[in-house]
C-alpha cells in the first residue's frame, strides 16, 4: 500500500492515547480520528493531535485503512467485527478476547478478509527480548518474574491474561516446542480475579518454564533468565539490558570458571517499535511478528493456566 496511510484509534484511555500520539508523528501516516465513549477524553486527545473525535467506532468506517483497537477485552469482538468485514487492517491489543471461541472468531474473520491482523504483545518488541530471540538456542529452563504494584486499570481481567500472557508468548517463541503439561496456582488478593499466579510449563522437548506474575507486589520487577548449556542469559525488561553468564574451561583441566558480561543492547520504546512493525506490515503485506494465530495460541495457554488455578482454588 503506497501513499499516506489513514489510521484511527478506538479507545484512547491509558494505552490508546499513546497509540494516537505515535501514529500522529509517523511520516506518511495520517491520524484520521480517535474514538472513545468518553467524549471529553476523546476530544482532548483529538485536539492534541489535530484529528477528529468520535464516540462511535463505525464513524471511522470508510475513512481509515488501518485501526488500533484499544478497548476493554470484553468489547473486542463486537468493536472489531465491522472493521474486519470492511477490510480494515487491525492491531488488536492483547488478550484477543475473554474466551477462546471469540478469539478464534476474530482470527478467522481477519483471515477471510485478508487483512493484516497484529496482536499487541508489546514485550515482543522490547529490545532485550529481540536480542534474546536472535541468540537463544535450545533453552532448557526459563524463569520469569513479572511483578507490579496494584493499579485500577485492567482489573476487568485477571493477572494471567493481563500480565502473564506476555511471558507465556515470549517463552513459547523461544522454546519452539509443543506444551506437554502445565501446573499452576494463584489467588485473588485485591480484586475478584486472580491477582498473583505461578505456572510451570513443561514442553515436549524437555524444556521447562517457571513463570510468576503479580499485580499486588510492593515494587515493580520484570526479569527473565534463560538457561542453556554452559550458561544463561539474564534480561531486565525495564532497562532492556542482558547479562550473559557462562562457564569457561579452566587451565590444564581445572574447574571451569564462571564469567559474566553485558551485551550491548540499544533500548527502544517497545510501543514505537510495535506500531512501526504494524504500519510496515500494512504497507508491504508481510506477516507481522505477532499475528492472529500467535496471539490465539498465547491466549489458549493462558486460559489453560487459569483452569489449573481454578481447580486449585476449588480444592
Amino acid at each position: 500500500m503506497s501513499g499516506r496511510l489513514r489510521v484511527g484509534v478506538v479507545g484512547v484511555g491509558y494505552l490508546g492515547k499513546f497509540h494516537a500520539r505515535i501514529y500522529s508523528a509517523m511520516p506518511d501516516v495520517t491520524l484520521v480520528g480517535v474514538v472513545d465513549v468518553d467524549a471529553v477524553a476523546g476530544q482532548a486527545v483529538a485536539a492534541q493531535h489535530g484529528c477528529r473525535a468520535y464516540t462511535r467506532p463505525e464513524a471511522l468506517l470508510g475513512n481509515v485503512d488501518a485501526v488500533s483497537i484499544v478497548v476493554p477485552t470484553i468489547h473486542h469482538l463486537p468493536v472489531a467485527r465491522p472493521f474486519l468485514e470492511s477490510g480494515v487492517h487491525m492491531l488488536m491489543e492483547k488478550p484477543l478476547a475473554p474466551s477462546y471461541e471469540d478469539a478464534l472468531a476474530l482470527v478467522e474473520l481477519a483471515e477471510r478478509s485478508g487483512v493484516v491482523f497484529q496482536v499487541g504483545h508489546l514485550e515482543r518488541f522490547n529490545a532485550g527480548v529481540m536480542a534474546l530471540a536472535e541468540r537463544v538456542r535450545e533453552p532448557r529452563f526459563i524463569e520469569v518474574h513479572r511483578l507490579g504494584e496494584f493499579v485500577e486499570r485492567a482489573t476487568d481481567v485477571d493477572v494471567v491474561t493481563d500480565l502473564m500472557i506476555h511471558d507465556i508468548d515470549i517463552v513459547m517463541s523461544l522454546v519452539g516446542s509443543p506444551i506437554r503439561e502445565i501446573a499452576a496456582t494463584g489467588l485473588p488478593v485485591l480484586t475478584e480475579h486472580v491477582d498473583i499466579a505461578n505456572a510451570r510449563i513443561e514442553f515436549a522437548n524437555g524444556a521447562v518454564a517457571n513463570v510468576t506474575a503479580s499485580r499486588v507486589s510492593n515494587k515493580k520487577q520484570r526479569r527473565m533468565r534463560v538457561f542453556g548449556h554452559n550458561g544463561y542469559y539474564a534480561l531486565n525488561f525495564m532497562d532492556q539490558q542482558i547479562e550473559v553468564v557462562r562457564a569457561v574451561s579452566g587451565q590444564a583441566g581445572g574447574r571451569a570458571e564462571i564469567i559474566a558480561e553485558r551485551l550491548e543492547v540499544k533500548p527502544r520504546q517497545p510501543l514505537d517499535a510495535e506500531l512501526a512493525e504494524f504500519i510496515k506490515s500494512v504497507r508491504t503485506g508481510e506477516p507481522p511478528l505477532v499475528g492472529g494465530r500467535t496471539g490465539l495460541e498465547a491466549l489458549r495457554v493462558a486460559l489453560m493456566v487459569k483452569e489449573k488455578i481454578a481447580s486449585c482454588l476449588k480444592a
